[in-house]
């Protein structure tokens, strides 16, 4: 998981992606990086760490242009300390081309080896976005042929893009002299929205993001969607092309957007995060309600801060009162997306505070978001039970999490997740919990897609059924071997 974000203006671009970015942040907090083009040369800082320290009025001064992208970095492929990962990515041919991504593919092993035997490209990093990137280069190389550059062969260099990759991807990049081009992969699993605006002159500024409270912050018009499978080329002039480059397209975005990832004011797909958050504890309390007397439950609680909307239904719909006994840390980033059990571990006990007056003698219902690992979970109903709560009931607005997460969420290890080989009693024991209740996965869907268009899900992570069709057991079990927490 990353946020992404690309704007075409009749202005400098910097301070637009860089509060773009800032909006972003929770998408992903390894590192960050911003790229702009002035005529055909491109201007570019990168580093490690979060967005607010990343960048010095230098910097900023250093990125000069009108057209701009830039990337808030989550690692999910290749290391998260090495400076060489760091997106965005550049090749020099043709023309010049600056790309980042959100997601994962999944046919990386195909991939490096056609890039270097067949294509005669060398990526020096192990990040897949660089491989995306190569792909896509030979692609536009390919139908150029000494021609000048026109969206129609962006648009079939984008479809033979389809071919080859295999995953979640949603991308953004920089051609150099010529424009900003956006798509999305033929399931639409990761996130892409376009918005536009008028500036002082009635001229159209066009900007592409993962999510749609960035359009609105920067007072731009939501214009819709990026379809699964489509592309979209922007010109240095304005000029918007698109088209479905896919023939298989169809949407199936990821629930854990909604679930966890994405901000609770952004609307995905057509989908408010807020209002399916709300579903989803709809929907919950009715499976609490078969399974637990609401008398023996004294206050519902939420672990701030995804959980809240969810955790607010459960409280209205069971009649028993809503409480806030964790208090949060802002200065601390979010747990889940942190590398590595032992910070997690850490930053918990950083994160939150547990006030004595709001356990000390009662039951306690929980509700969390979703449990993953159980890090957090564990460490939370430990913090309950030293503030005094007499039981304690842990709830997931999300079903178990079995199986490991291959398009762009941190979940590559079975023997990682809590719920893997293990029934919810286990569970109970593992956390030292008096009850487990999670929401069942049909619920989950209907949370979701109530009132939409969207028909499908993307649940592999619940469900494990691979919506791409090639993640077998042996690429789960070379992705566990490689990877590097």
């Amino acid at each position: 998981m990353c946020g992404i974000v690309g704007i075409i203006s009749q202005s400098p671009v910097n301070q637009q992606i860089y509060d773009s970015l800032l909006l972003l942040q929770h998408r992903g907090q390894d590192s960050t990086g911003i790229a702009t083009m002035e005529d055909c040369v491109f201007h570019q800082h990168k580093s490690k760490g979060q967005v607010k320290e990343a960048y010095r009025t230098r910097d900023m001064r250093a990125l000069k242009g009108n057209i701009g992208l830039g990337h808030v970095r989550y690692a999910t492929k290749g290391a998260a300390d090495r400076d060489d990962e760091v997106q965005p990515f550049y090749v020099n041919a043709p023309y010049g081309i600056i790309l980042v991504h959100n997601g994962n593919l999944t046919n990386t092993r195909k991939l490096e080896s056609d890039l270097f035997k067949i294509d005669r490209r060398h990526t020096n990093s192990t990040s897949d976005t660089e491989m995306l990137l190569n792909v896509l280069a030979t692609e536009v190389h390919e139908r150029i042929k000494g021609k000048e550059l026109t969206p129609e062969q962006v648009f079939e260099a984008i479809e033979v893009v389809h071919q080859r990759i295999e995953g979640s991807y949603a991308s953004i990049a920089l051609i150099a002299g010529h424009g900003m081009l956006a798509f999305r992969d033929p399931y639409g699993i990761r996130p892409l929205v376009i918005g536009k605006r008028k500036n002082s002159n009635s001229i159209d500024e066009w900007i592409v993001a993962s999510e749609s409270l960035v359009l609105e912050n920067g007072d731009y018009e939501i214009v819709r969607d990026v379809y699964p499978g489509e592309a979209i080329y922007i010109t240095n002039n304005g000029e918007f092309y698109s088209k479905l480059c896919s023939e298989t397209a169809r949407l199936v975005p990821c629930s854990f957007e909604y679930v966890y990832l994405a901000r609770p004011d952004s609307v995905m797909n057509g989908i408010s995060v807020y209002e399916a958050r709300l579903r989803m504890g709809d929907r919950l309390a009715k499976t609490i309600s078969k399974q637990i007397p609401c008398g023996d439950i004294d206050v519902v609680m939420p672990i701030p801060d995804s959980s809240r909307p969810a955790a607010m239904q459960v409280a209205r719909q069971l009649g028993i009162e809503y409480r806030e006994g964790f208090f949060k840390n802002r200065y601390v980033g979010r747990t889940f997306i942190m590398p590595g059990q032992l910070k997690r571990r850490k930053s918990v006990r950083q994160k939150l505070n547990a006030m004595r007056t709001e356990f000390k003698g009662k039951n306690i219902l929980i509700v969390d978001d979703s449990i993953v690992r159980g890090t957090t979970s564990k460490e939370i109903v430990a913090m309950a039970r030293l503030a005094g709560a007499n039981k304690v009931i842990f709830t997931s607005a999300a079903p178990p999490v079995r199986f490991p997460h291959v398009y762009g969420i941190n979940m590559p290890s079975r023997k990682e997740l809590i719920a893997h080989d293990r029934s919810t009693e286990q569970i109970c024991n593992v956390l030292s919990i008096d009850k487990m209740i999670y929401q069942n996965v049909s619920d989950l869907q209907l949370a979701i897609t109530e009132n939409s268009d969207v028909k499908e899900l993307e649940l592999s992570c619940f469900t494990g059924e691979y919506i791409t069709g090639t993640v077998t057991n042996e690429y789960l079990d070379w992705v566990e071997k490689n990877y590097l927490s």
